[in-house]
């Protein structure tokens, strides 16, 4: 069988590229397909692959060019991909990697991470909430026309795959799929992880430097609260929140996975501000054994069990639900009192090993597993 896996695009170290790891490793000997590949900015393991881009790679080479370019070249050069030639076509995707050209006798399954955000939740953008006057019209327009194509295209897709409940309920609005539609959690490497005696003084942020991760509010927490706070990640925001940070916050970028894992296991806990369709970055916080602080809404609810007051040794998380400053700080003191059981949260974390989702991977795309 000639497999194909396909991605928007590969520039950053997110939850998105490790689920095409996970693919990989299911189906090593596929090719990669995608937009764009900066082997710099995402994770090195992808090196060892092989990986085809679309034209699009020519004309942007990081995540920045990648986004102000998007609209609509992207579209245009992921027409130009055919894979025609392949028996199975697996997209990780949320919005490209459905224009790619396949056969009519293909399997085809798009694991569907959200449908488009902008086309179907442009209400998630500011710059959509707080445009006016021309500005707002043409970016109405935009979002109708984005719509359409999304539309058009997601409705030839036959199989879709949903990696939480609330997406699957979100891909049935927006594209009315004929086919069952089966739930795939994302996953990690619990191996990848470990349970440390030694925890340090530091809270820990583990993100993409996005707008809606919500780590400003972080940074504005932790500079009121002066403890040592340890920020991982990269992206477009990275100058504006260095700005805005105090000297008891470290920024950090480009570990290898055991610097990665010495840092988590020995965290305070995770803070992780941000509403997310699901979100690794909990999970391999429980997997070294550390609670985590979440914004109590979103894909946390299907990984964390939060603390109702009484929970002590058997809960993973506590739960703030605003996203403000002050809702932050409070549920970090509240964390700082909570008895949390190391043991049982890395237990916890062991329920979400990649090996499983490798093995119902492959069920619903080789043996059509109908899962509800």
């Amino acid at each position: 069988m000639k497999i194909a896996l396909v991605h928007d695009g590969l520039f950053c170290r997110g939850g998105g590229e490790k689920v095409l790891l996970s693919f990989l490793e299911a189906f090593p000997e596929a090719i990669i397909y995608t937009s764009m590949y900066n082997p710099h900015d995402t994770y090195p393991e992808l090196s060892l692959a092989k990986i085809k881009t679309s034209w699009f790679n020519s004309i942007a080479k990081n995540e920045r060019q990648y986004k102000r370019r998007f609209f609509p070249l992207l579209f245009f050069s992921m027409r130009t991909i055919d894979l025609s030639d392949y028996d199975l076509v697996l997209m990780a995707t949320t919005h490209s990697s459905k224009y790619v050209r396949y056969s009519s006798s293909a399997k085809v399954f798009a694991y569907t991470f959200t449908p488009f955000r902008l086309a179907w939740s442009p209400e998630s953008y500011t710059l959509f909430n707080e445009s006016k006057g021309i500005l707002s019209l043409a970016l109405r327009v935009i979002v109708s026309i984005l719509k359409i194509i999304d539309r058009h295209y997601s409705s030839k897709i036959p199989n879709f795959i949903a990696m939480t409940e609330e997406t699957k309920d979100r891909i049935k609005q927006a594209y009315h799929p004929s086919a069952p539609i089966p739930v795939l959690n994302p996953s990690i490497n619990v191996n990848d992880y470990y349970v440390s005696d030694n925890i340090g003084d530091y809270y820990l942020v583990v993100s993409r430097l996005e707008r809606y991760k919500k780590v400003d509010l972080v940074i504005e927490a932790f500079n009121m609260l002066k403890i040592p706070l340890i920020i991982v990640g990269s992206g477009v925001e990275e100058s504006h929140l260095k700005e805005l940070a105090s000297k008891n916050i470290t920024f950090m970028q480009g570990l290898s996975n055991n610097e990665l894992a010495e840092i988590y296991s020995c965290a305070k806990g995770l803070i992780f501000p941000q509403h997310e369709d699901y979100g690794l970055t909990p999970l391999e916080s429980a997997a070294s054994g550390r609670p985590v602080v979440a914004y109590g809404f979103g894909g946390v609810w299907d990984t964390m069990i939060p603390y109702d007051g009484a929970n002590d040794t058997t809960c993973t998380a506590v739960f703030f639900e605003e996203q403000t400053v002050d809702s932050i700080i409070y549920a970090i003191t509240k964390m700082d009192k909570i008895k949390f059981d190391p043991g049982f949260i890395r237990s916890h974390a062991e329920k979400y090993h990649k090996d499983e989702f490798i093995r119902r991977l492959k069920r619903i795309v080789l043996d059509n597993e109908e899962v509800y």
